[in-house]
C-alpha cells in the first residue's frame, strides 16, 4: 500500500548553511581564536569578506545590511576589518601556514565601495590574510547601480573570476513590486559593463513569485537574461520575512497555498527553460551553462573544509564551532552592531556561535551534499562518520523515498529526484536537529 503523507509546504527555509545563524547564541566563556584554530586543517580554507552597505534595501531583503554610510563610516569599517584580519591571521599561526582555496566578497553590496576602497579591501585579503586572489576563484556580489566601470576594472585587475549581479527582474513593474527601484535600461547597461571588464563568469540572479508576475513576464526575464549568455543563473523563490519591506505589508492578494503553487509553477517553467537553452542544474537555485569555462582551481569542499569570515556580518566555520558577530534585521539594530564593530579593538575571541558536535556534523554534511544535484557520496559519508546516511537518518530518508523525492538506481550516491529538488526548501528543515530547530524558533528577530 502506498504511504500517504501530509503535503509539505515547498518554501520553508533556504538552507544555504547549517546551523542557521538564528541558532547561534552568545558564547560564555568566549573562546580564543588561537585555541579554536589550533588543531584545525587549514590547507583548503575559504575566505569570506562582508561589506554591510547597500544603496537601497530591497523589500524582500533580510540580510545584515544598512542603507548608505555616513561620512567616514566606510573608512572606519575597513580599519576594523584590517584589525580583525590581523587578529585572525595571528590566530591561524605560522607553524602550519593557512592556504585559501577560494574567496568571496559579499554583503550587502561589496561594490558599494568606491574603486579605491575596493583596492583596500583586496589588499586586506592579500597582504594581511595571505590569500592569492589572482590564483584562486574570487566571487563578488554587485548591484546594477554600483557595477561601474572603474569598480569593475579594479576587480578584474585583482583577479575576480565571478561577478554576481542581483537583477531579480527585467520587468520594471515587478522590480517596483519587490521594492527594488531600478530600470531595465540601467540593468542592461550594467551587464554590458561587466562583459566589457572581461571577468570570466557572470551570474544573474532572478526571483520568481513576485506580486503580479505571470508566466509570460517570467519568460521575458529569463529570455532577457539568456541574451547575455551568463555562465550562471540563479533562480530564487521570493520569501517574505519579518521586518523586511514586504513583510510589513499586511495585504496579500492570494492565500499562502495559492502563492506556493504559483512559485512552484514559475520554478518548473524556469528550470525547464534553462535546461533547454544549454544549462545544467547544479541545485534547486543554481544553473550553469554547459560550456562555461572553469573559474580556476577550486579544491574547497564546503562539507569538510573551514571558512574564515571577516566583517560584522560574516560567519566562520571550524570543525567544532561556527561563530560570528551578532545578527539583526531591523535598521536600528544593524546600525548599532556596525558601530560596535568599527569601535572594536580586540578581535581575539569568538563572540556568538554554535558548537558542532558529531550529530550536527552529520546533519551538515548531509544537507550540504543532498541539496545539490550531484548528491551525497555514500562512501565519503561512511569514511568520515563510520556508518551510512540510511543508518543515521532512516526515518527521514524513508519518507523522501516514499514521496518519490529520491532518485532511483544509484547505489553509490544519495540523490534527489527532479521533484525532490523542487522541494529542497521543504526537505532541508526536515534534517535540522531538535536543538537547532528549538533555537531558531526561540530566536527573537531584531
Amino acid at each position: 500500500m502506498t504511504a500517504v503523507h501530509t503535503p509539505l509546504r515547498p518554501y520553508r527555509n533556504y538552507v544555504y548553511a547549517y546551523p542557521h545563524k538564528t541558532a547561534y547564541r552568545p558564547l560564555a566563556p568566549r573562546p580564543a581564536l588561537a585555541d579554536l584554530w589550533k588543531d584545525e586543517a587549514r590547507q583548503t580554507l575559504s575566505l569570506y569578506m562582508h561589506i554591510p552597505f547597500c544603496e537601497v534595501r530591497c523589500g524582500f531583503c533580510n540580510l545584515f545590511t544598512r542603507i548608505g554610510a555616513p561620512d567616514g563610516l566606510i573608512g572606519r569599517y575597513l580599519d576594523a576589518l584590517t584589525r580583525q584580519a590581523r587578529a585572525v591571521r595571528a590566530a591561524l599561526g605560522d607553524e602550519r601556514p593557512a592556504r585559501f582555496a577560494t574567496a568571496a566578497f559579499g554583503g550587502g553590496t561589496p561594490t558599494y565601495l568606491e574603486a579605491a576602497e575596493l583596492e583596500r579591501l583586496c589588499d586586506i585579503a592579500e597582504l594581511v590574510m595571505g590569500a592569492d586572489l589572482r590564483a584562486i576563484p574570487l566571487s563578488v556580489e554587485a548591484s546594477p547601480a554600483t557595477a561601474t566601470a572603474d569598480r569593475l576594472a579594479v576587480l578584474a585587475a585583482r583577479g575576480a573570476t565571478r561577478v554576481s549581479l542581483g537583477v531579480q527582474s527585467f520587468v520594471d513593474a515587478e522590480a517596483r513590486a519587490a521594492v527594488r527601484p531600478q530600470r531595465r535600461a540601467d540593468v542592461e547597461a550594467a551587464l554590458g559593463r561587466i562583459r566589457e571588464a572581461g571577468i570570466p563568469v557572470l551570474n544573474i540572479d532572478l526571483i520568481y513569485g513576485i506580486m503580479g508576475q505571470t508566466a509570460s513576464s517570467w519568460r521575458l526575464s529569463l529570455d532577457a537574461a539568456l541574451r547575455w549568455r551568463p555562465e550562471e543563473i540563479y533562480l530564487y523563490p521570493l520569501y517574505v520575512r519579518p521586518l523586511t519591506g514586504l513583510g510589513r505589508q499586511a495585504d496579500h492578494a492570494f492565500s499562502e497555498r495559492d502563492w506556493d503553487e504559483q512559485r512552484l509553477c514559475r520554478y518548473r517553467e524556469g528550470r525547464d527553460h534553462l535546461l533547454t537553452h544549454g544549462y545544467e542544474q547544479v541545485s534547486m537555485r543554481m544553473f550553469r551553462r554547459t560550456d562555461a569555462p572553469p573559474q580556476g582551481p577550486d579544491d574547497y569542499a564546503c562539507q569538510t573544509d573551514g571558512m574564515v569570515g571577516l566583517g560584522c556580518g560574516a560567519r566562520s566555520y571550524t570543525s567544532r564551532l561556527h561563530y560570528s558577530f551578532d545578527y539583526a534585521v531591523s535598521m536600528r539594530e544593524v546600525r548599532a552592531i556596525i558601530d560596535s564593530y568599527t569601535a572594536t579593538i580586540d578581535f581575539d575571541h569568538a563572540l556568538v556561535g554554535r558548537a558542532i558536535n558529531a550529530d550536527e556534523a552529520r546533519r551538515r554534511h548531509l544537507l550540504q551534499s543532498l541539496l545539490q544535484v550531484q548528491g551525497l557520496s555514500n562512501a565519503e559519508y561512511r569514511l568520515r562518520f563510520g556508518c551510512g546516511p540510511h543508518e543515521d537518518f532512516p526515518g527521514q530518508l524513508r519518507v523522501l523515498a516514499e514521496r518519490g523525492w529520491l532518485a532511483d538506481g544509484d547505489t553509490d550516491r544519495l540523490r534527489l529526484s527532479p521533484e525532490g529538488l523542487a522541494y529542497s526548501d521543504a526537505i532541508g528543515p526536515e534534517f535540522f536537529s531538535p536543538a537547532v530547530r528549538a533555537a531558531m524558533t526561540n530566536y527573537e528577530l531584531r
